[in-house]
């Protein structure tokens, strides 16, 4: 059926346009960062997953799952969600479970804040009408994903609040168990890659998170890190610029892009 194929998001929305620049790579690790500083999804994380041994798996087939929901036809974003609560179904222990609404909406809000904070810094400002309307599009996979709909703040302003709070006073505590799952995201064991060649990685990372977080997790930040930040702020949107579609944004409009096939939604 026509209905079928169509997606759940129109392609001039705000949420491809975003979704859409590979340079959105840059802020997985923030996400992945304010999500484990979440004690609860640490431990969900730590005991229900080989992160330990794979620690840019869950990055990648969040990425993957992401991109179905967003970009493929209706079948294709319904079957990623099944897969993602059919995971996250497994997973409880013995203060936690995985579909608990408020450790949804806490993922759900890195990914959301994570990926605006990217977008922002290595594409271009995003105009405030534009910003809340893709607040509000991600309610649609949030919906998907188990959040009730109540559970959501009502506009872009009390998400911020939501983020700052959790943060500032809320239940996100950056624990010892955050702290070693992070060294394994920041520096992870990559057999083609020396531990240095991360450095930048961490940079952008420790840069983009916030940063009571980046305290909280003893992340250094010097005067000379904290310069080659503001470089990559500068160089990284021109470059950006100037790198012709086929290599800065996926998939490319227009294309189409059979995603059950080509991502592994039950990996």
């Amino acid at each position: 059926m026509d209905w079928m194929r169509e997606g759940l998001y129109p392609e001039g929305s705000i949420t491809r346009r975003v979704n859409r620049e590979n340079v959105l790579i840059l802020g997985g690790g923030r996400a992945l960062l304010m999500q484990l500083a979440h004690p609860m999804v640490a431990a969900g994380v730590d005991e229900h997953s080989d992160f330990r041994q794979r620690p840019m798996y869950r990055l990648r087939r969040t990425i993957r799952l992401t991109m179905a929901i967003v970009f493929g036809d209706r079948e294709t974003a319904l079957a990623a969600a099944r897969a993602v609560n059919q995971t996250h179904g497994r997973v409880r222990g013995e203060r936690y479970r995985a579909l608990d609404p408020d450790l949804l909406l806490w993922v759900h809000a890195t990914l959301v804040d994570s990926a605006l904070a990217t977008y922002e810094t290595f594409v271009k400002p995003l105009p405030a009408r534009e910003r809340e309307d893709f607040y509000q599009e991600s309610k649609v996979l949030g919906t998907l994903l188990g959040i009730p709909e109540d559970h959501f703040p009502a506009g872009l302003r009390q998400f911020e609040d939501y983020v700052a709070g959790m943060v500032r006073d809320g239940a996100v505590r950056v624990d010892s168990r955050a702290r070693e799952l992070a060294g394994l995201v920041l520096r992870p064991r990559l057999r083609l890659l020396p531990g240095p060649a991360m450095i930048p990685f961490e940079v952008v990372t420790a840069g983009l998170l916030p940063a009571e977080l980046r305290e909280q997790y003893g992340l250094s930040w010097s005067a000379r890190q904290e310069r080659l930040f503001r470089l990559m702020v500068i160089a990284i949107p021109r470059l950006v610029a100037v790198t012709p579609p086929v290599l800065r944004v996926w998939p490319l409009p227009g294309r189409n892009v059979s995603l059950a096939r080509d991502l592994s939604l039950s990996a």
